[in-house]
């Protein structure tokens, strides 16, 4: 089949976030300058680049996060662990601003060393980060999207010691999880390796 977005699928759900799938998870923990903490999963979350280390997540419409982040300039993303899976659903919640994701999955805070926001302390690895950029994505037509794009500067990691094996984070043992289209996640629990080929030595 073929379709053009703008002139609907025809099917019986939207396939785009199948398509563009597994999509890492960043579990956004903020803090607002009166103190209260906010904790959000954002599936339109990835890395743009390693030096500097830079990550972003996407916020459709301005969210809590996207907007404490934004009043702040800090926010941590944390990892989420397959055994985290089920606690960081529960984050998902619609729940008022001021309510603490936290409490309501019963998760513990631990300290950042270098930003405001607590970060998850059962997750594998977090992200401290300070915000470098926010944008509005525009359409074709120029018009601004609803879409709220927060990028920023990772300036410290957090890593469990137990994720570590042979100076590697282990991603099978931790399971990163991902979301998929629909309702459908993945957790990783196998991986492979390939070279990347250079000219004239393959």
């Amino acid at each position: 089949m073929f379709y053009e977005p703008s002139k609907g699928h025809g099917l019986p759900h939207d396939p785009s976030k199948a398509i563009v799938a597994p999509r890492p998870i960043g579990w956004i923990s903020t803090i607002d300058k009166e103190g209260k903490v906010n904790l959000a999963p954002y599936s339109f979350f990835n890395a743009l680049s390693t030096r500097p280390f830079i990550v972003w997540f996407s916020s459709e419409g301005e969210k809590d996060s996207a907007a404490i982040a934004a009043q702040t300039g800090e926010f941590v993303a944390n990892l989420v662990s397959r055994e985290l899976a089920q606690k960081m659903n529960r984050t998902a919640v619609d729940a008022p601003r001021g309510v603490s994701e936290f409490d309501y999955a019963d998760l513990a805070m631990a300290p950042s060393r270098l930003v405001a926001p607590p970060r998850v302390a059962e997750a594998p690895a977090a992200l401290e980060c300070r915000v470098t950029e926010i944008f509005r994505p525009r359409a074709l037509d120029g018009t601004q999207t609803g879409a709220v794009v927060v990028a920023g500067e990772v300036v410290g990691v957090h890593i469990d010691d137990a994720y570590l094996k042979d100076g590697l984070f282990d991603i099978v043992r931790a399971g990163n999880v991902a979301r998929l289209g629909y309702m459908d996640y993945a957790g990783v629990n196998e991986i492979f390796s390939m070279r990347r080929p250079r000219w004239g030595k393959d």
